[in-house]
């Protein structure tokens, strides 16, 4: 029963595949390739292709590298799910970053296996540096990703700790 316990966060991974999927459908059907809106200062949208990792990583590789990290993302999404299913109850933290980091892989593992690329369209920038553009999926997985961290340096156990006045 713990199993589907943990797995009651999956709610989150969807709507994080459905934020990201339904954002690149409206850029993709309502902007041309390399356009450019300013939204605010030190943000535009933009729509890019990216044919690598992040921040274009291996995206002029030569088109093997589509394949291998659609497989990354395959496995890393089956590990996260056996991984939010064996949680413990108490592990919220934790299964909130898997269920974000699972939602954004899944998310660019779409985009990767349907058009070969991912859609990227969110622009930061400073003066004329830019950096890369990225998109909801990579938000949520840098999201995740943070909140593994919080969550290894004890965060939730500090918490935890103070109010049961434990002093370690």
């Amino acid at each position: 029963m713990r199993n589907l316990t943990m797995l009651k966060w999956l709610w989150l991974s969807l709507l994080a595949l459905g934020l990201d999927q339904g954002s690149k459908i409206l850029v993709d059907n309502s902007m041309q390739l390399f356009e450019s809106i300013p939204v605010l200062p030190y943000f535009n949208l933009t729509y890019v292709h990216n044919t690598g990792a992040a921040f274009s990583f291996l995206s002029e590789a030569g088109g093997w590298q589509r394949w291998f990290f659609a497989g990354l993302a395959l496995v890393i999404s089956v590990v996260i799910t056996f991984w939010l299913a064996r949680l413990k109850s108490h592990e919220t933290l934790l299964a909130v970053a898997l269920a974000l980091v699972l939602g954004g892989a899944v998310g660019n593992l779409i985009d990767r296996l349907a058009y070969g690329y991912v859609i990227d369209f969110l622009d930061v920038y400073v003066d004329n540096w830019h950096w890369p553009a990225f998109n909801i999926a990579d938000s949520a997985i840098t999201l995740g990703v943070v909140l593994m961290l919080l969550e290894s340096f004890g965060v939730t156990h500090q918490k935890s700790d103070e109010l049961s006045g434990s002093n370690q």
